[in-house]
């Protein structure tokens, strides 16, 4: 398990595999959207699907959230009978099946500072013998880099921050993902977000940007569009223009290809 820099960790998006992107360890990674979009799905998602050993730092969704969402997500079970079971201290039935996830690991400080997240990855290190092939930081603005004063040093904050992220990536050989905010025109999460469209505008960093906008058709049906708007290693499209539709599932909260495009 051990595996080198470069190496592709393994997803099951066959639409974003096809416009080149790929999730390799030893580089960051931003995923940026509106609020409630599918920042955090999507990273669920890869985690639990994934099956890698993974570090989340989810300073933007609690405990129960995270844990519920992963459950259903491993399941296929309706997320709303696993929030009550949890709920009703009847989560016995699903603790086997979470324990296969086994390596799969959370923080949910509210503002974990870099000091605290080196932490996290030496006692991850000492317990399972590597450091994750997959890190979370959820989300970017949440992390601890420090006072800020104004606009100017709330960009450079970011910038620095993703710095330290690429560096972090680079010594684990973990593939680093980021989750991030996008500037107001595109709050709504419903069109396509450019390269542009960050908040704070990061993307010099980074070896690959997704965007996700969503399309909504009744109370139970959302898609989620992601945009690869910077891939150094593939296919980019910086207007966001071009992307991958995932179907999401709002009862076991996965994420799947869309059966329209591999029927």
């Amino acid at each position: 398990m051990k595996g080198s820099a470069g190496e592709p960790i393994p997803h099951p998006f066959r639409g974003l595999s096809k416009l080149e992107v790929e999730f390799r360890r030893g580089e960051l990674s931003i995923v940026a959207a509106a609020a409630g979009t599918g920042k955090s799905l999507l990273a669920s998602n890869l985690a639990v699907q994934s099956n890698v050993p993974t570090l989340y730092w989810s300073a933007d969704s609690n405990a129960a959230t995270q844990l519920t969402r992963a459950t259903a997500i491993l399941t296929g079970d309706d997320i709303r009978d696993i929030k009550k079971a949890l709920r009703e201290d009847r989560f016995d039935a699903y603790e086997q099946a979470v324990s296969r996830r086994w390596w799969l690991r959370f923080n949910y400080s509210a503002r974990p500072t870099p000091a605290d997240m080196e932490r996290d990855l030496e006692s991850y290190r000492e317990v399972f013998g590597i450091y994750p092939h997959l890190a979370v930081a959820d989300n970017l603005s949440d992390l601890d880099g420090g006072d800020v004063k104004d606009a100017e040093s709330y960009t450079f904050g970011l910038e620095g921050m993703c710095e330290y992220l690429n560096e972090m990536a680079r010594e684990t050989k973990s593939h680093v993902m980021a989750m991030h905010h996008v500037v107001g025109e595109y709050a709504d999460g419903l069109k396509p977000i450019p390269q542009s469209g960050l908040k704070g505008k990061v993307s010099r960093v980074p070896s690959l940007i997704l965007t996700i906008h969503k399309e909504i058709d009744g109370m139970d049906s959302r898609t989620l569009n992601v945009s690869p708007v910077k891939n150094r290693e593939g296919f980019e499209d910086s207007s966001g223009e071009t992307f991958a539709s995932l179907d999401f599932d709002r009862r076991t909260m996965r994420l799947t290809d869309m059966e329209a495009e591999f029927g």
